[in-house]
Order: structure tokens, then sequence, then C-alpha cells
């Protein structure tokens, strides 16, 4: 039974084409915006969403949806940067990477930006040698503890 059980996408946006036609057809006048959802097969509560939107706005079109949260710090600017610090050195490690870039775009990035950044623009950098590597216990022969039974 789960086989035949189908999850749909998310709806897609109705065209502007749509919307035009609805909002010039209501225009006209002598139609209520039930009969307009009847004839164009979409909601009533489309319909009444569309023409509120021409009255705020004007526009027969989709507003344009705001972008949530600040604008990006990385802008094409600071990945072109990016780039030719890599390119000019290779080896950088990311605190190199990350002051440089201070210095010359002027503009501060975290390590775990620029390293996700680094990763979309597909460059590589050097790892850091001087940290202290990773811990992990050695196992002894059979993964018996030290020091014998507890």
């Amino acid at each position: 039974m789960l086989a035949s059980l189908r999850i749909e996408s998310m709806a897609r946006a109705f065209s502007d084409d749509l919307r035009r036609r609805i909002l010039t057809v209501y225009a006209g006048g002598g139609v209520s915006l039930r009969a307009l959802a009847e004839r164009f097969a979409v909601g009533v509560e489309f319909v009444r969403k569309i023409r509120k939107q021409q009255l705020r706005s004007g526009r027969m079109e989709r507003v344009p949806q705001a972008r949530h949260g600040p604008a990006s710090r990385v802008t094409p600017a600071v990945q072109q940067q990016l780039r030719a610090q890599l390119r000019e050195q290779p080896d950088l490690t990311l605190w190199e990477l990350q002051q440089r870039v201070g210095k010359t775009v002027g503009v501060a990035l975290s390590k775990s930006l620029l390293w996700l950044w680094l990763q979309r623009l597909g460059l590589r950098v050097k790892k850091n040698r001087s940290t202290r590597k990773n811990k992990t216990r050695r196992q002894l022969g059979s993964g018996a503890r030290r020091g014998g039974r507890r």
C-alpha cells in the first residue's frame, strides 16, 4: 500500500499571465470573485489575494519577495580576492587567508564562513601542521585494557 502512495512536491506559483487575465476580467466589471475563481479553476482565496495585492502595489504581476536576513559579506569582489590570494600563494592557511582578505578587501570573515566559501568555489587550502594531532587511543592486542582487569 505504501508503494502506491506518491508524495506530491510543493505547489508552484500561478503564472503572471493567469494573474493578469483574472484581474483584467475583474476590471471589466460585472463578475464576482467567486465566479472568476470557478471560470479560471482557481481558489476563491487566490483571487482575493491577487486582488488585494493589486490594490496595495498597483501591479498585476507578482510582487517580488524580500530577501530575509542580512546581505552576504562574501561579494563577488571577495570571491575574486580569495581566488587571487590562493593563486598567488596556494599553501596559505585559513588564518593567513583570513588576515589577507581582511586587509585587502576590508571584510572580516570567520574561519567557518571562509571554509564554506572555499568549498563552494572549489578551492583548497593547506592544513595547519602546527595544531595538535587528534589523539585516538591505540588498541592493544585483543582490545584489552591497560593495567589488567578492573
